[in-house]
């Protein structure tokens, strides 16, 4: 862990002296370059204020500073039906690169412009989704990180299984219209019967209907919820972890800011770092590089996270929730 720190500090200072010339010659002509920020959450979000912040540290790292030689422009597109006017807006103010959080920010973006270089953040499988012709090669206007491939949804219900073995029906919080929840959905229903267990789709498309159907889910027995990573659930995530906590249904969730919040479990990729090394891919954009040759880049480690205080507050009477809890939690 320290060497990987002490790269990451050499890799700044590096990449902080490259960007110096053209940061100074940018101050000196007056010239500010233009930066466009596509968010799929709202502004007031923690876990966009997060991001963001993590994203501008990295900037300045490097020697861009808004008001100097930086301008910035964010549309947060929370409510997915404004994300094509937003992306339109942005293209339209003209700016060297944008930079997008979330599938549903790059098909918006790519539809408006074939040309603005796009740095993608949160991204799952970018070759399937058709952002980029391969990882090593994005051959068009987008290059980023990504969060992995859909496959690695089933671990949800592995994870799921391992901290509730008698979990028998799992309900998959997801949107049966969203781009992104169907093959999530499908990896997860691709192991569903080697471990025993029979799937149920609760809807996120209605956000007015969650409550509702969460309601009914738990009425049966042996439960359990998964939540995809998507804007919707992401969105409304306080209200999803109320609902579980209220029927005490043992919950995987797809990000580690889920758990923060109270939720009981979750798998998957450090976002917020992903926003610290997209940084750089906008440096060096704005130095001249073509989002061609830029390398589709994954995650740099998956977490396993477990929340000890839900769990015995879920199950005070199934102590066995909470040993195997205690064990690979944090």
């Amino acid at each position: 862990m320290a060497s990987y720190i002490r790269r990451r500090k050499f890799l700044a200072t590096l990449g902080g002296a490259a960007a110096w010339p053209l940061a100074a010659r940018a101050q000196q002509t007056g010239r500010v370059r233009r930066v466009g920020v596509l968010m799929t959450l709202a502004a007031d979000d923690p876990e966009a204020q997060a991001r963001i912040g993590t994203f501008l540290q990295g900037m300045q790292e490097f020697g861009w500073t808004i008001g100097r030689n930086l301008r910035i422009d964010y549309r947060w597109g929370a409510d997915l039906n404004s994300v094509a006017r937003y992306a339109a807006e942005l293209v339209a103010l003209a700016p060297d690169v944008i930079l997008a959080n979330a599938n549903p920010s790059v098909v918006a973006l790519q539809r408006a412009t074939p040309s603005v270089p796009i740095v993608f953040v949160a991204v799952t499988d970018p070759v399937a989704a058709m952002f980029v012709e391969n990882l090593a090669r994005p051959g068009g206007n987008a290059t980023g990180f990504s969060t992995g491939e859909y496959g690695t949804s089933a671990k949800w219900l592995e994870l799921l299984k391992d901290i509730v073995p008698s979990v028998t029906q799992v309900g998959v919080l997801h949107d049966a219209h969203n781009p992104s929840s169907i093959p999530q959905f499908a990896a997860i229903q691709s192991i569903a019967p080697s471990l025993g267990v029979e799937l149920k789709t609760l809807s996120l498309r209605d956000v007015g209907e969650i409550e509702r159907i969460v309601a009914t889910f738990a009425r049966g027995s042996n439960l359990g919820l998964i939540v995809t990573r998507i804007g919707t659930a992401i969105s409304h995530r306080d209200l999803i972890i109320a609902l579980a906590t209220r029927y005490r249904l043992p919950a995987v969730y797809p990000l580690r800011f889920f758990v923060a919040g109270g939720g009981l479990a979750s798998y998957g990729p450090d976002i917020v770092d992903q926003y610290r090394r997209a940084a750089e891919y906008i440096r060096r954009i704005l130095n001249g590089e073509s989002p061609t040759n830029l390398p589709v880049q994954a995650p740099m480690k998956y977490e396993t996270v477990i929340n000890v205080k839900a769990a015995k507050g879920a199950w005070p009477r199934n102590p066995a929730v909470a040993a195997r809890a205690r064990r690979r939690g944090h």
